[in-house]
């Protein structure tokens, strides 16, 4: 059986709503879905395009200590609370996975935790796949 490693990002939503940043049992990572909220609790970013921006930088601190890297990445969600405004999201997923590729899915019209979030982002990645 593969043991289990759970990723906390140290925020109090984890322990309050009871999950992990990441969650990595045997070679495969979840990252939860991530918002562009920093360690101050504040959100960062005006629009979908600077928020996808952040939340991919923190999805990628949580596979790095996860003992994963972004090209190990093979799924992505992307939930935007605006289908209109999906551009910039996936101009940013574009620009952080361009080569790498993994699936993706995009959802608009979703009502996120507080009325600054404009997406929200989870992945998937599988740990020493060659490409």
């Amino acid at each position: 059986m593969a043991d289990r490693m759970n990723i906390s990002s140290g925020t109090k939503w984890e322990s309050m709503a009871g999950y992990s940043r990441a969650v990595r049992v045997g070679n495969v990572v979840h990252v939860a879905g991530t918002t562009a909220t920093d360690e101050n609790g504040d959100v960062v970013g005006k629009d979908t395009y600077e928020q996808s921006i952040y939340v991919f930088q923190k999805i990628e601190r949580a596979l790095k200590e996860a003992g994963a890297i972004l090209s190990d990445v093979v799924r992505t969600r992307i939930y935007v609370t605006d289908i209109t405004m999906w551009e910039g999201a996936a101009r940013a997923h574009g620009e952080v996975f361009g080569s790498i590729r993994p699936v993706n899915t995009l959802i608009g019209g979703l009502q996120l935790v507080g009325p600054d979030y404009l997406v929200e982002i989870e992945a998937e990645a599988i740990i020493g796949v060659p490409r």
